[in-house]
């Protein structure tokens, strides 16, 4: 019988994750926080090792990355036996982007019999649906800048950038890089209105071409919306079925409260 694990990084993923399989084993990592409530197992990243031999001695059979990491300091001193014979490949993936790297942590896993599942698969619900979600109906020129957010973010794919752009009357008023989306909608914000054109914007969140879900999920939740609303947009657009809604009931109160439109797209 399949077994999950949950293996938390920071954030509100992992706890949705937990409420939707409460007989999942949580893991957590040292020097990671996590919001998960209740017993949760701590491995450092220095012995995965150990972190397989729990895995297996648990029953586990699939798990489940969720929630942010950033890269951890490692330890060379304190690398358990499967560490130090991972040691050249580990260092040799760290040097590629974060989706080099994150398939490579992947491939680790399914080495070891474990397959590696999206938040998507384990909780389909989470996942934005085809359709508006919630506010008014956008208008064409929101739509037109929508496609273009999502043509630059195609764009810039091979160069492992960000997942989230905002354009304004078919100007791109900010790229998601590696700060985040708060940083880049607080820089959309503090944008003089002078350089603004065609309505307040629209927000784009999408995943790379190519991207492997299974690690890095886009993701929105209630703190976004606030984002938005503060740099004056009009509304917010998710590629369906592939950016989750964390904290769903609040992000959709959070967007009609603020008159933002919510959107799930598919594009092509």
């Amino acid at each position: 019988m399949a077994r999950l694990a949950i293996l938390a990084g920071t954030g509100r993923l992992p706890v949705e994750l937990a409420l939707e399989c409460p007989e999942a084993l949580r893991v957590g990592f040292e020097g990671v926080e996590t919001a998960l409530d209740g017993p949760v197992e701590r491995h450092r990243f220095e012995e995965l090792g150990a972190l397989f031999d729990t895995l297996k001695a648990q029953g586990v059979t699939e798990v489940v990355l969720a929630g942010a990491m950033s890269r951890p300091p490692l330890d060379p001193a304190r690398f358990d036996a499967y560490m130090q014979a991972t040691a050249p490949r580990l260092m040799q993936a760290m040097q590629a982007g974060d989706d080099g790297l994150l398939r490579f942590v992947i491939s680790l896993f399914e080495e070891q019999g474990l397959a590696v599942r999206g938040a998507h698969e384990v909780a389909p619900a989470l996942a934005a649906g085809e359709g508006l979600l919630t506010g008014p109906q956008p208008e064409e020129r929101a739509l037109a800048d929508a496609d273009r957010a999502a043509v630059i973010l195609s764009a810039l794919a091979p160069h492992d950038v960000g997942q989230g752009a905002v354009v304004a009357g078919g100007l791109c008023l900010g790229i998601e890089t590696l700060q985040g989306t708060d940083a880049m909608l607080r820089f959309v914000a503090e944008t003089p209105q002078a350089l603004r054109r065609g309505g307040g914007g629209v927000l784009v969140k999408r995943p790379k071409p190519g991207q492997d879900l299974r690690a890095d999920m886009p993701a929105i939740g209630p703190d976004t919306i606030a984002r938005a609303t503060e740099a004056g947009l009009s509304g917010v657009v998710l590629e369906a079925g592939r950016v989750l809604i964390l904290d769903r009931e609040a992000t959709l109160k959070a967007a009609e409260g603020a008159g933002l439109f919510l959107l799930g797209r598919s594009f092509g």
